[in-house]
Formats: C-alpha cells, sequence, structure tokens
C-alpha cells in the first residue's frame, strides 16, 4: 500500500502527520478510548483502600490487575491482526466493564480478598489495547515514510498526557464523587470509547489473506528484534513503578504528601517534552544507535535518582529521567515497523506496551518492599537495576535489531519457513 503522504523528502511534522488523509477518523475516538486506561490502578487502588483499610491490599489488587493485563495483551494484539481489531474490541470492552463492575461491588460488599483478585484478573485481562492498535493504524497509513517517527512520536505524547488526565480524574471522582466513582466512570469510558472506535472500520489495518495464514498464526514475539524491544521495555516499565511508590514514599518521609503529585507531574512532563521535539526532529542515524544512546541516558539519569535528598535535586533528576524515557519508546516503536510484518504489529506493539505494564508491575511490588524493609529511598534502586540489566541486554543483542529494508524478505521467525515478500 502506498503512503499517503505526499512526499517522503520531505521534512517530517506534526503538521504534516496530522494532514494524512483519514488520520482523525481514528485519532478522536483513539484518544477517548485509551483515556480510561490511565485511570484503572489508582481508581482500583482509591477503592480498595477505602473498603479495606489497607493500602497493601489495594496495591496486590491493582498489581494482579496490571500482571494479567499484561500477560493477556499480546494475545489481544494477535487475535487483532487475525481477526481485524473490530472483532477483538467489541466483546472485549463488554466484557472489561461487566468485570470492572464486578470488582467495584465486590469491593464495596466488603468481599474477602480472594473474591477481589479472582475480579481483577479478568478487569486486567480484558483491558482494550487501544495505543497498540492506534500504532497500527498509523503503520498502515504511512508505510515506508519518514513520518513514521513523528507518528511514534505523537502517540508517545498523547500516552502521556493520558497518564497525566486519568490520574486527576481518577483521584477527584473518588475522593469529591464517591470511592467507587473513578472505576465505574473508567468502565463505562472504556465501554463508550472502544465502540466508538471499533466503529472506524474503513481505516484498521486489513486482515490477511488465508494465502499467508501460516505467517499470522505464529506469534511476533519469534522475532528475535521483538525480543529485544520486550526487555527494553520491561526496564522502563522499572522506572515507571519504581518511581510511582519512591517518590510517594519520598513525599511522606518529608510530612508533604501532596508533594508526590507535583513530582510525578515533573517526571512526566520531561517525558512528553522530549516526545514532542524528539518527534520534531527530522532523525539521519539508524534507530538502533539511537536506542542505544538513549536508553544509556536513561540507565545513568535513573541511576543517580536514589542519591537525591532533597526535593529539588529529586524533581530535577525526575525531569531529566522523563526526558530520557521518551526517546526509548519512540524509537523502540519506530523499530517495530521494520522488524515485523504488518499482519503482526498489533501483536507486536502490544507485546512492548504489555512489557512496560508487567515491568510496572513488579518494580511496585519490589520498590514497596525495599521502602519498608531498607531504607527511605531505596525503592529508587529499582529504575537503576531495572534500567541497567535491560540496557546490558539491549548492547548485546543490539545486533538483532537490523530492520529489513523496503521490498525485501522479512526474516525468519515469524512463523513461516521460507521468507516471504511484504510489500
Amino acid at each position: 500500500m502506498a503512503s499517503t503522504v505526499t512526499s517522503k523528502s520531505s521534512r517530517p511534522g506534526y503538521a504534516q502527520l496530522l494532514r494524512t488523509r483519514g488520520a482523525w477518523t481514528f485519532l478522536l475516538p483513539g484518544f477517548a478510548a485509551r483515556q480510561p486506561f490511565a485511570m484503572l490502578t489508582l481508581s482500583i487502588v482509591l477503592l480498595v483502600q477505602h473498603t479495606t483499610g489497607s493500602y497493601g491490599a489495594a496495591g496486590a489488587v491493582a498489581a494482579a490487575t496490571g500482571v494479567s493485563m499484561a500477560l493477556f495483551a499480546p494475545y489481544s494484539g494477535r487475535l487483532a491482526d487475525r481477526h481485524g481489531q473490530r472483532a477483538v474490541l467489541l466483546p472485549g470492552v463488554l466484557v472489561h466493564a461487566l468485570s470492572a463492575a464486578s470488582l467495584t461491588a465486590l469491593a464495596l460488599a466488603h468481599a474477602p480478598l480472594w473474591a477481589l483478585f479472582a475480579a481483577a484478573v479478568p478487569t486486567g485481562a480484558s483491558v482494550p489495547q487501544i495505543g497498540p492498535m492506534v500504532r497500527a493504524r498509523w503503520g498502515v497509513k504511512l508505510q515506508d515514510s519518514p513520518l513514521m517517527t513523528t507518528a511514534a512520536a505523537f502517540e508517545s505524547v498523547t500516552d502521556e498526557l493520558t497518564f497525566v488526565l486519568g490520574p486527576l480524574l481518577a483521584t477527584a471522582l473518588c475522593t469529591t464523587v464517591a470511592p467507587a466513582a473513578g472505576l465505574l466512570t473508567e468502565a463505562t469510558l472504556t465501554l463508550v470509547g472502544g465502540v466508538l472506535f471499533a466503529a472506524q472500520k474503513s481505516t484498521q489495518p486489513p486482515v490477511a489473506s488465508v494465502t499467508h495464514a501460516r505467517v499470522e498464526h505464529a506469534s511476533a514475539l519469534r522475532v528475535p528484534g521483538v525480543r529485544v524491544l520486550v526487555v527494553t521495555f520491561l526496564g522502563i516499565g522499572s522506572v515507571f513503578g519504581g518511581m510511582q511508590v519512591s517518590l510517594a514514599a519520598f513525599s511522606e518521609s518529608i510530612g508533604e504528601p501532596g508533594l508526590n503529585g507535583v513530582l510525578y507531574g515533573v517526571f512526566a512532563a520531561g517525558n512528553m517534552l522530549s516526545g514532542i521535539v524528539c518527534g520534531a526532529v527530522a532523525w539521519k542515524s539508524a534507530p538502533q544507535r539511537r536506542l542505544v544512546i538513549g536508553y544509556t541516558g536513561l540507565a545513568l539519569a535513573a541511576s543517580g535518582l536514589w542519591t537525591a535528598h532533597s526535593v529539588a535535586a529529586l524533581a530535577g533528576l525526575g525531569l531529566l529521567v522523563g526526558m530520557c524515557i521518551a526517546p526509548a519508546l519512540i524509537t523502540g516503536y519506530t523499530l517495530v515497523e521494520g522488524l515485523v510484518p504488518a499482519g503482526a504489529r498489533t501483536e507486536a506493539f502490544t507485546w512492548l506496551t504489555g512489557a512496560v505494564a508487567l515491568g510496572q508491575a513488579a518494580a511496585v511490588t519490589v520498590a514497596g518492599q525495599l521502602e519498608d524493609r531498607l531504607w527511605g529511598g531505596a525503592g529508587f534502586l529499582v529504575p537503576m537495576a531495572g534500567t541497567v540489566l535491560a540496557l546490558v541486554t539491549l548492547v548485546s543483542l543490539r545486533s538483532r535489531l537490523a530492520t529489513r529494508s523496503h521490498g525485501r524478505t522479512v526474516a525468519r521467525g515469524v512463523g513461516h519457513r521460507t521468507p516471504v515478500t511484504v510489500d
């Protein structure tokens, strides 16, 4: 399919990206549909803490939701590649709405913890993967266009915006309306937004023909480069999880719990700003090289967090860490376009977003234990360890990130014994 961009040689930019024919038809409903995603974890924490009186129980239930989402998201993406996004979204958002409503009812009824876990698993497993689906639609629109990096940056900024607005909305609903209002609103918005997004049939990626069934039935995780990116994104998830717990613990330790939102907002702002800049630059270096350089900066910045003992120092380091995350995320998503055939990209994107969620869930658990058992600020060791280990893996296996060229065959490992032409 030819790109809808008029000139491949023109300088990529957001204005040019947003003029892509048909883009707004999936961007607006996509933004509405992904907004509830950022509300889910905090809404569960606030509801379960209110009904049980325990932050430990609330965090555990929320972590169960995150783990189940991470484990089931790639399967959801694979089904979307095989049967179409609409076929997966419509039943998925219905299951999610029912599961979230069940979790709400059980929490309000003071059900035992095991019952909350039982409801949390399907709630997380059925979270609609709107972000990866939007990225897959960009891939169809912008095949082999220099605007792919701009689109990846635009989606990263959009994700960060939802993670700024979502927690604010969840907190306001749970504290001013009712403890259950956040989760019920999340379920409602997911159902309505998901249906609206699914209705945009003209822009969803085409389902592969029967002759390519063997390619479609294989997992994108069989591509070596995707496995390297999964480890890389696990490290990014460790930053998100470690920062959430450790910033809250730091703010509590100095008697200023309200600073938690401010400090995390600075971190998110750094991410958004660098994402905007990254998408506006016409990059000439190879994405593999950019990923290694950017991730090295992330590991170095994250390694200094545990040394910060003042609000100013922590805010400065948090801003720097946030500024290093966006380039790594954007470059990783950009590499998928060259590593994976179009018929498996939604699944590949969900492996990456699932890796972030899984790394975040693990980091929340470990950082919380470190904060309780060791010294204040020990939780910041988690982002350091996660990014350093991921960087070692990335540097060691960076050759597996070599992307295919236009019109050439795809490397083996995507479910076929002989290479096939994609374009």
